[in-house]
């Protein structure tokens, strides 16, 4: 799905690749991770990741994206398939200036009621995630409307309209502010990472190509 997730961009704002150094691969927490780093013009920051383990029994995708050129919220999709389940998490997360109008996700979202919900449990960011965020899961014969579901919502989330003029500092320390507590307050991939890599480089790997904070 992140290919296709990056052809969606690509077709609005052009995608350059950009270089994540010794970051490219990751093995943490019996997981082997494999990231990637993009600058898209006129929309932001984008990452995309891999990760596989449990000989081959987990397998999961990351994108996230930091739109710091556009007023949006930030967009944060985890696609987890482990012993024959899928979960679907897509949140959004309140680093936009402006309200930003959730009609069209929910739409989108309200069209998939079928598929059973996951309970997300509870988390620090829970004040700053937005409603139209998802959280499903499934069996096999779940996965093609679940692919289905999640284009759509990214679908939705890019096309919904932002102001063209936006305070950028305001909208970056919002955006430092969760990248931060997901460092220091912990998050689901964040505790793997800081374990094997430690704080200062798990930091930096947040900072420079999972977000895009000092390159943007």
């Amino acid at each position: 799905m992140k290919k296709i997730f990056l052809n969606s961009i690509s077709k609005t704002f052009d995608i350059e690749e950009l270089d994540v150094g010794n970051y490219k691969k990751i093995k943490a927490g019996g997981m082997t991770f494999d990231i990637a780093a993009y600058k898209a013009k006129g929309l932001g920051h984008v990452s995309v990741m891999s990760a596989k383990g449990f000989f081959g029994l987990m397998k999961m995708d990351t994108l996230i994206v930091n739109p710091c050129k556009i007023d949006l919220p930030l967009y944060s999709y985890d696609r987890i398939k482990v012993f024959g389940k899928d979960i679907l998490i897509a949140e959004i997360y309140d680093t936009s200036v402006s309200p930003f109008d959730e009609t069209e996700l929910s739409k989108v979202i309200s069209e998939y009621h079928n598929i059973e919900e996951r309970d997300p449990g509870v988390h620090w960011y829970d004040g700053i995630k937005l409603k139209s965020s998802i959280s499903k899961k499934g069996k096999k014969k779940d996965f093609a409307l679940m692919d289905e579901l999640a284009l759509k919502h990214f679908n939705a989330y890019l096309s919904t309209h932002a102001s063209g003029e936006f305070d950028a500092d305001r909208k970056k320390e919002k955006t430092l502010s969760y990248v931060d507590g997901l460092i220091d307050r912990g998050g689901p991939s964040t505790d793997v990472f800081k374990k094997e890599l430690g704080y200062n480089a798990t930091k930096e790997l947040f900072y420079n190509v999972l977000f895009g904070i000092k390159t943007n």
